[in-house]
């Protein structure tokens, strides 16, 4: 899974990117600083099943602290965006190439308004055109793969009998769409099973809707300390009507608190609203984090950095946490290892989905599956829950 951190120039991507990787990329107060996208991995934050149960575990493919588990996730920062990027203007070509096999999109707004379309400073700017202009731009380079020799691509449609729902997902694959994705589209908007009696405006609407599913966003308020509260509050009403997510964040105070505790100078865990001084801070240091405890983490209880990518993952996907064990009564893998293992599924997967992404030969040879917590055997058409812990029986091992 990866998740796209998406914006105009200026507004504070590369923070925001930074804040959650720890990776150290150019930071600068002018357009176009990212040219090539960053990669690193961020992490979902969930309780760990181990703070109910009391176990201790023995991670491996995750951290875990203070009874959270940390599950790392992929994270894109790409070059800004500036209207018209559909047409190639700016870096959008590249823009949108480095988004194309994103889960879910981070956009970062100015909720100042201080930064004009292009990601110049300016006086005043609706963050709210921010919201459309992005939301044009996909829609626009998806319906331009589509559109492309659309009438005779329905035509075969229509005439080899291929399934709709399947030519659409096999065309728009190099964006990572899905046969599931095209079929909910078309049919939340009643489309006609037959291609060539689409208008343009049905095209259109499909890829408006198909973008809603594929590419979903949360927004990310950023530079929120230095926001009116109205601005705040109007930006989160804006985006409620629209149907998006809208958390208030400050990535510059996050970036700040993640590298003091990496350093050693304070005790600090990612969406925390609070964090304790380990060792004596310079007073330039101390003034620092006091404005963050005072401007940012008293006033919105977090940076909000932590907060997105938690909504992002288990909110806008939906995902759950699942653990896969071999023996059910003290939760180990094969080795002894308590709980060394976490799994991301989408809401209404299976104990089939899980042993398929343990291991293809598990998932092909399930047989059934016994819950843990209750020690009840269950079948493929259970639905895994959040945190379920699962032993997978299969004649594979």
């Amino acid at each position: 899974m990866e998740i796209g951190v998406v914006g105009k120039p200026n507004v504070g991507k590369s923070t925001f990117f930074s804040a959650a990787t720890l990776v150290d990329v150019q930071i600068a107060n002018y357009p176009f600083t990212t040219i090539d996208a960053n990669v690193g991995v961020t992490y979902a934050i969930a309780e760990h099943p181990c703070k109910e149960l009391g176990c201790t575990p023995n991670p491996q493919n995750y951290e875990y602290r203070d009874g959270k588990a940390l599950i790392p996730i992929k994270m894109i920062d790409v070059a800004g965006l500036v209207p018209g990027a559909h047409e190639g203007r700016g870096l959008g070509n590249k823009f949108l190439d480095d988004l194309r096999m994103a889960s879910a999109l981070i956009h970062v707004v100015d909720a100042t308004g201080k930064t004009d379309a292009e990601g110049n400073p300016v006086e005043h700017h609706d963050p709210v055109e921010d919201i459309e202009f992005l939301e044009k731009e996909i829609d626009y380079w998806i319906y331009g793969i589509l559109r492309k020799n659309w009438e005779k691509f329905a035509k075969r449609i229509k005439l080899q009998h291929l399934k709709l729902a399947q030519a659409i997902a096999d065309q728009l694959t190099g964006i990572g769409v899905s046969e599931e994705d095209a079929f909910e589209a078309i049919h939340k908007l009643g489309l006609d099973n037959d291609p060539t009696k689409w208008s343009d405006e049905d095209l259109f609407a499909f890829v408006r809707e198909l973008r809603k599913i594929n590419k979903p966003i949360i927004i990310a308020a950023n530079k929120a300390d230095a926001a009116a509260d109205a601005q705040i509050e109007r930006l989160i009403r804006k985006g409620k009507s629209r149907g998006y997510i809208v958390v208030p964040t400050s990535a510059a105070a996050e970036l700040t608190l993640r590298k003091a505790a990496k350093a050693g100078f304070i005790d600090y865990v990612p969406g925390s609203s609070d964090f304790k001084i380990l060792k004596p801070l310079s007073p330039k240091q101390e003034k620092a984090l006091g404005l963050i405890k005072e401007r940012v983490l008293d006033r919105f209880g977090s940076t909000g950095v932590q907060e997105v990518i938690n909504r992002a993952t288990f909110e806008l996907l939906k995902l759950v946490p699942a653990y896969p064990v071999e023996d059910e009564h003290k939760l180990t893998d094969q080795f002894g290892n308590v709980l060394p293992h976490v799994h991301l599924l989408p809401k209404g997967s299976t104990p089939r989905d899980l042993a398929y992404k343990v291991h293809t030969d598990l998932g092909r040879t399930f047989l059934y599956a016994v819950n843990a917590r209750t020690h009840r055997r269950v079948g493929e058409d259970y639905e895994l829950e959040f945190n379920d812990i699962i032993k997978i029986v299969a004649t594979a091992r």
